[in-house]
């Protein structure tokens, strides 16, 4: 639960950069925010899910 809420929070702080930098305009974010509603629902969410559980294990796994 933590990576999950984690990675929320990170992807919406990159959300609101780029909004807010006139890079990703505010229609795109509510698009891409549909889309991952959508896919949530899909089969596709668990291979998803996963996946990010993955990377973050990975990353969690680096050394500085």
């Amino acid at each position: 639960m933590v990576v999950s809420v984690s990675a929320v929070l990170l992807l919406g702080v990159l959300v609101v950069f780029f909004v807010r930098k006139s890079a990703l305009k505010p229609v795109h974010a509510i698009i891409c925010s549909l889309l991952g509603f959508y896919l949530s629902s899909t089969s596709m969410a668990p291979g998803i899910r996963d996946a990010g559980t993955s990377l973050a294990g990975m990353v969690d796994q680096i050394h500085f």
